[in-house]
């Protein structure tokens, strides 16, 4: 299967470089996973096509404001974006800088030119660390610095640096765990209201843990898609959770996992035990045509980048060809694509 066969032209002006001024007002594009129908609404009128049987599955974990500004201590100029914190003070980080960097290195970070060393590589991470203070802000930790002097790390498509209301709209109103570098964007179209009538419906939610990864938004670069080698997340599944997903099964509701993440990280448990039990690992599962579902019934989704490992579960999920006219009808119909964009709903 060839990486070019998920490839599509999107005009520029359907990039979504803002949210819309209500999560719930965004449209929402309903194809069935089997016939390939589609029909256009509203994400408001989502709970119209649940029924009190089903159980949605959200990804809680919440975006850290991850990418910093500095320069060596040398002075040239470097852009820091935080991939995954491994310590109180260290991390692993990407940093792009006009000189290659070495081990011991030290960078001068934020507004406050905070020093940070380099203590190693691995591949295109560098493992940095947060210069211990002697002074009052001895005990301040890595997430609490970034907190102070981080940028919310809006995706490179949008092309604009991030403003004050991206601290509050690249989130989703449940996320609760720190720790992902880019939202679960499914996620972003949810607001009180909305739960309120799913709550009226008598649909039940529950929430697992994935940290999102700058990966996620990598194009797949070798011609044969199974050649491509993908990066790892951690996930977390509670055993609540896994409850649920039992009880929801049993009473012949569906599973409906809110974003690819969520798929990922059901999956991902699935095939650890499938039974389905709590579950902590990392994952670097590759969901791709031809893949057997164990756990997922329907999910809501965005609209992904050409080419990207998220189109390809997606295609998974439904077939190759009434994604790829879904994505079609979408361009035609004018939808907002990617983070900040419209969302699909697939089901059976």
């Amino acid at each position: 299967m060839k990486t070019t066969d998920f490839d599509f032209n999107l005009p520029d002006h359907l990039i979504a470089k803002y949210p819309t001024k209500e999560r719930s007002a965004s449209r929402l594009l309903h194809l069935n996973r089997i016939t390939g129908d589609i029909s256009h609404r509203h994400f408001y009128q989502l709970p119209d096509l649940l029924d009190k049987k089903d159980l949605l599955v959200m990804n809680s974990s919440k975006v850290i404001p991850a990418r910093v500004f500095g320069h060596k201590d040398s002075g040239g100029k470097v852009e820091v974006l935080i991939e995954r914190i491994i310590s109180t003070k260290s991390a692993w980080a990407h940093i792009r800088a006009s000189k290659a960097l070495n081990t011991g290195r030290i960078l001068l970070l934020g507004d406050a030119n905070t020093p940070f060393r380099i203590l190693g590589r691995n591949d295109d991470l560098f493992e940095i660390e947060l210069i211990q203070s002697t002074g009052q802000n001895a005990t301040q930790t890595l997430l609490d610095w970034l907190h102070q002097y981080g940028h919310m790390p809006l995706p490179p498509y949008m092309q604009r640096e991030d403003e004050t209301q991206d601290m509050e709209r690249y989130q989703t109103v449940y996320a609760q765990q720190e720790g992902s570098v880019a939202a679960p964007t499914a996620g972003l179209h949810f607001d009180n209201a909305l739960f309120a009538a799913l709550r009226d419906k008598g649909i039940q939610t529950a929430t697992l843990t994935l940290h999102v990864g700058s990966g996620t938004f990598q194009p797949v670069r070798v011609d044969e898609i199974k050649d491509h080698v993908m990066h790892k997340e951690w996930f977390s599944l509670p055993q609540e959770t896994c409850d649920a997903i039992h009880a929801c099964k049993a009473r012949g509701g569906r599973v409906i996992a809110v974003g690819t993440t969520t798929v990922r990280t059901l999956e991902s448990a699935a095939r650890n035990n499938p039974f389905l039990c709590k579950t902590e690992l990392d994952t670097d599962i590759f969901i791709y045509p031809g893949f057997q579902f164990q756990i997922v019934d329907a999910m809501v989704t965005n609209f992904h980048l050409p080419k990207s490992t998220l189109l390809m579960l997606v295609s998974a999920f439904s077939t190759q060809n009434n994604v790829a006219n879904a994505y079609q009808e979408a361009i035609k119909k004018n939808y907002r694509f990617y983070s900040y964009g419209d969302a699909m709903f697939i089901a059976s």
